[in-house]
C-alpha cells in the first residue's frame, strides 16, 4: 500500500518509490513507468532509448514526473486490467473509490503512431474523490529548457527537438513550465488527460470522454487478441501470461528487436556503482525471449527477430568483438557509445546515471550459441530460413569455429578482463551442434566434417578442463575452483545428461554455494573478482534456470517448490527486476526480459514433468 499526501513537490509521499512499486505500460515503441502512487516517473519519447522527458525514478527533483493521484490521504492498489497491459491505479479515502486508467494505445495508423499517446482516464467508482495533478516535463534527461504555451483545450510544452501536447476535460493551469489541476469527481462521473508528440506533420488533438471510451476499448482489444494465440494451458497461466506481455511490451514493433529492459542505471545494489543502460537489443537477450515466445506459440514476434537479424546484422563484417555485437541499438546501430549524467542523483542517491552502453564492444562467445539456437528452433517450430539466412548461419559457425577457444569477457559482462569461461565454451558447442542439426534436418550444405571435429574438440576441452576434482564440479573459468550459475544451463542446452553424476554433483554444488532459499546468486565476486566495487542480489534468471535444472534432474518436489517461492517475489503485477536482494527488494533495470522469459520456460518445463 502506498500513502498519498499533498504534493509538495514534483512527487507526493517518500522522494523515491521502490522500483518494485511500478507497473508498465507501452505502446511497443516506448513505455511509461507507473508508480503505486500514480505517478509516471519514467517515459521517454519517442522510441525506448530516446531522451527521457519524465526521470523522477533517476532524480526525483531534476527528473521530471507527470503526478496524477488522489489530493487527500489514500491507500492504493494497482492490477492489470485482464489479459491486458491496460494498468489500473485505485485510490481508496475515507469519501470514496477512485481510480486512473492508464494506457497506450497500440495503432497500425502511421500518424496515430506517431503521437505516441499516453492516457490516462481517472473514474470515480463510489463517492466523491478529490485529485490533483501535476505534470512537470524535464526533456532530455532533465539538461534541456523548454517553454509552455497554455490555450483554453491544451498545454503545450516545446525544447528544441520535441513538442508534447496535454489535453485535458478538466481545466488546467499554467505554473511556470510545468501544469497543475485540482478536480473533484462524484461517482460515475470522469476525466481524461492525453499527452501526445505533435509536431510539423502531426497536429495537436483533444482526447474527449467517448474518444478516450473507444481507445480503451481498442488497447484492451489488441491485447487480449494478441494474448488469445499462446497456447499454454498449464498450472500457472496468469504468471506465464504475464511474463509473455511483457515481452511484448518490450517488444519494438518498427525493427522487431526486442530490449533487455526499458530502463537505464536502476541499481543492483543501493550505493554501488553496478548501473547500466538495458534499453537495447542484446542478441543474447533476444534469442532466448524468441526460444520462450516460440514454446507458447508466438511464432510473430521470433519472425520479426529474425527479420531484424537480417536486415541490420551482416556477420561478415568482423571486428574485435567478433562477426556481431553483443547488443545493438533497437534501429540496429552499433555506437552505442557510453557516457555518465553526472547532473542526475540516481535512483535513491545510487549514481551514478549511465547511457548507452560501454559492454557493446566486448567479446563475449556465448552469445552465437543463444543466437543459432533460437534459428534453429524458428526453422523447427515456425518456418524454414532462407537460403541467405542459411548462408549467415554458416559465416557465424565457421567463424566461432576459428575463434571459439579465445578468452572473453563472457556472459556477466566482467569487466575485470577476459578469461576462458566455461559458459562461453559451452554455447559455443551449441552453436555449432545445433547448426549441424539443421544441415541434417533440411540436407542444406556445410562443412560437415569440420563443423562436426570442431564440436566434439569443444566438448573434450569442457569435460577436462571445466571440470575440478577438488569441487566435484564444473566451474567458471578455466583454472578455477569457483562455482557460476551460467553453468545450470549444461543440461537445458542438452550438452550433459540431466542425471549424469558429474551434473548432480555440479548441481549439489551450486545449491550448497550458490542458492539462498530457492534464489541464486550469479558467482561470489569475492572469489572471482569482476572490475567492480560491491555486491549484487541473487540474479532472477539463474532461480529460474535453477528450477529447470531441478526438474530435468528428477528433484520434482524441490523444483516446484523453488518455482512457487520464486513467484513470491515477483512484484504485486507479476513483474521482475534483474536481481532480489536480501530482504526481498526487487533490484536492477525493471521489468527485465531475461527474467521474465526464464519464467516461461521454468513453468513450460515444470508443467511437463508434472503431467
Amino acid at each position: 500500500m502506498a500513502d498519498t499526501a499533498d504534493f509538495s513537490g514534483a512527487q507526493a509521499g517518500p522522494r523515491y518509490l521502490p522500483i518494485a512499486d511500478h507497473g508498465l505500460i507501452g505502446d511497443l515503441r516506448t513505455v511509461a513507468l507507473v508508480g503505486t502512487d500514480g505517478t509516471i516517473d519514467w517515459y521517454c519519447c519517442p522510441s525506448f532509448d530516446a531522451p527521457s522527458v519524465f526521470a523522477s525514478l533517476l532524480d526525483a527533483d531534476r527528473g521530471g514526473s507527470f503526478a496524477l493521484a488522489a489530493a487527500v490521504t489514500a491507500r492504493t492498489k494497482q492490477f492489470y486490467f485482464p489479459d491486458t497491459n491496460v494498468l489500473i491505479t485505485r485510490f481508496y479515502t475515507e469519501d470514496g473509490v477512485g481510480e486512473v486508467q492508464d494506457f497506450m494505445p497500440v495503432t497500425d495508423n502511421a500518424l496515430e503512431i506517431e503521437r505516441h499517446r499516453l492516457i490516462r482516464r481517472v473514474v470515480c467508482v463510489r463517492g466523491t474523490v478529490p485529485f490533483r495533478v501535476r505534470v512537470a516535463p524535464r526533456f532530455h534527461y532533465g539538461t534541456a529548457s523548454h517553454t509552455l504555451r497554455m490555450s483554453p483545450d491544451a498545454a503545450v510544452f516545446t525544447c528544441a527537438d520535441t513538442r508534447l501536447a496535454l489535453t485535458a476535460t478538466v481545466a488546467l493551469e499554467g505554473d511556470g513550465t510545468d501544469v497543475r489541476a485540482e478536480f473533484k469527481l462524484s461517482e460515475g462521473e470522469s476525466a481524461v488527460f492525453a499527452l501526445d508528440q505533435i509536431g510539423d506533420d502531426i497536429t495537436q488533438r483533444g482526447c474527449a470522454h467517448a474518444e478516450a471510451e473507444q481507445q480503451f476499448t481498442a488497447t484492451v482489444a489488441y491485447w487480449r487478441g494478441w494474448l488469445r494465440q499462446s497456447r499454454y494451458r498449464g498450472r500457472w497461466r496468469e504468471m506465464v501470461h504475464r511474463s509473455a506481455l511483457t515481452l511484448k511490451l518490450l517488444t519494438y514493433a518498427p525493427t522487431g528487436a526486442i530490449v533487455a529492459a526499458p530502463t537505464t542505471s536502476l541499481p543492483e545494489q543501493l550505493g554501488g556503482e553496478r548501473n547500466w543502460d538495458y534499453r537495447y537489443a542484446w542478441i543474447r537477450d533476444a534469442a532466448f525471449c524468441v526460444y520462450a515466445l516460440l514454446r507458447l506459440g508466438f511464432a510473430g514476434e521470433a519472425e520479426a527477430f529474425i527479420t531484424f537479424l537480417t536486415a541490420h546484422i551482416r556477420p561478415g563484417q568482423t571486428n574485435s568483438s567478433g562477426p556481431l555485437q553483443i547488443m545493438y541499438g533497437i534501429d540496429g546501430r552499433t555506437d552505442l557509445t557510453e557516457s555518465e549524467l553526472t547532473h542526475l542523483e540516481g535512483h535513491q542517491g545510487s549514481a551514478p546515471v549511465r547511457i548507452g552502453n560501454a559492454a557493446a564492444d566486448q567479446l563475449q562467445l556465448d552469445i552465437y550459441g543463444a543466437l543459432i539456437d533460437s534459428v534453429y528452433l524458428y526453422d523447427k517450430w515456425a518456418q524454414p530460413i532462407s537460403s541467405d539466412q542459411w548462408d549467415d548461419v554458416c559465416a557465424i559457425v565457421d567463424w566461432v569455429c576459428a575463434h571459439w577457444d579465445q578468452p572473453d569477457e563472457g556472459v556477466w559482462e566482467t569487466r575485470g578482463g577476459r578469461k576462458n569461461f566455461i559458459y562461453s565454451r559451452l554455447m559455443c558447442w551449441v552453436a555449432i551442434e545445433r547448426a549441424i542439426r539443421i544441415a541434417n534436418r533440411r540436407g542444406l550444405p556445410a562443412d560437415l566434417p569440420r563443423w562436426q571435429q570442431c564440436r566434439n574438440t569443444v566438448y573434450r576441452r569442457i569435460m577436462e578442463r571445466g571440470w575440478s576434482e577438488r569441487r566435484q564440479a564444473f566451474v567458471q573459468h578455466e583454472g578455477t575452483d569457483v562455482l557460476d550459475a551460467a553453468i545450470l544451463m549444461m543440461p537445458l542446452t542438452k550438452f550433459i545428461a540431466p542425471t549424469d553424476p558429474k551434473w548432480l554433483s555440479t548441481l549439489d554444488a551450486i545449491t550448497r554455494d550458490l542458492v539462498s532459499d530457492s534464489l541464486v546468486y550469479r558467482y561470489d565476486p569475492r572469489s572471482s573478482p569482476d572490475g567492480l566495487r560491491g555486491d549484487e542480489g541473487t540474479f532472477s534468471i539463474c532461480s529460474f534456470w535453477y528450477v529447470e535444472a531441478l526438474v530435468r534432474a528428477g528433484r520434482l518436489d524441490e523444483g516446484q517448490l523453488a518455482f512457487e517461492k520464486m513467484l513470491t517475489y515477483a512484484n504485486h503485477l507479476g513483474l521482475y527486476a534483474e536481481e532480489i536482494g536480501r530482504t526481498g527488494e526487487q533490484q536492477g533495470n525493471f521489468p527485465q526480459a531475461f527474467t521474465h522469459l526464464s519464467l516461461i520456460s521454468a513453468a513450460f518445463n515444470l508443467d511437463l514433468a508434472l503431467g
